[in-house]
């Protein structure tokens, strides 16, 4: 896969949803200061943020609950939410206006364009990717988000031992990515070859994983640290 193939296969479906009353209202109200757009260009993460601190981006936040939960919990860092689903965005936003949160930016584009264009290289603390569309027919497994052109452009935005965690409750696509992200030499599984770990109490147990666990339906963790 070459680059322009990894900018226009689309790993999501853009879904517009119908907004509630209190999500539209957070648009208007919070998007002006907490969101960000491509137009802006490579942005300075300490200007955005009025402060210097480690950066952590979550790529399809969904709705947003555990994102605005992580930064509650961890204040000292700040965090960029990446989420194509208006509905989520609103309800993220809502969140933050709620919360008083200020250690949280929004982007509602296409993920791989945001990293090329507005994120430094070697700047990130880490970066997230928990439940993506695990595209469960073989003829959309190119559609995956995580192939080794996009690993690799992970690795370029994060700063030495910067993580990358990932999540996911489909063994396939878990497997396809412990496959992708340990044939990368520039990065290391934290837990050990062919590894995967608990879930860490950093990441929150959302509702969606919640229903899972009830009906047994397994998640799996990778966190790979950027060591070359």
């Amino acid at each position: 896969m070459n680059d322009k193939t990894l900018r226009t296969i689309r790993s999501f479906v853009r879904r517009e949803g119908r907004l509630t009353i209190g999500q539209e209202k957070a648009l208007q109200q919070g998007w002006p200061k907490f969101g960000l757009t491509l137009e802006q260009g490579l942005i300075d993460l300490t200007s955005v943020f009025k402060r210097e601190a480690p950066c952590i981006i979550e790529i399809g936040f969904g709705m947003g609950q555990s994102l605005a939960e992580m930064a509650q919990n961890q204040p000292d860092n700040n965090y960029i939410g990446i989420e194509v689903h208006r509905p989520g965005v609103g309800c993220l936003l809502k969140a933050i206006l709620d919360q008083h949160l200020s250690n949280i930016r929004i982007y509602d584009q296409d993920a791989v364009e945001v990293l090329k264009q507005c994120i430094p290289d070697n700047s990130l603390a880490g970066v997230q990717l928990f439940f993506p569309d695990p595209w469960h027919k073989k003829r959309h497994h190119k559609r995956r988000l995580v192939q080794p052109e996009f690993v690799k452009l992970i690795w370029q935005k994060l700063a030495h031992n910067g993580f990358f965690h990932l999540a996911t409750d489909w063994e396939p696509y878990a497997e396809h990515m412990m496959e992708v992200l340990s044939k990368d030499p520039g990065f290391s599984n934290s837990a050990g070859a062919n590894q995967f770990i608990p879930r860490p109490e950093s990441r929150p147990l959302t509702k969606f994983e919640q229903r899972g666990q009830k009906l047994g339906h397994g998640v799996w963790d990778l966190l790979f640290i950027k060591t070359a």
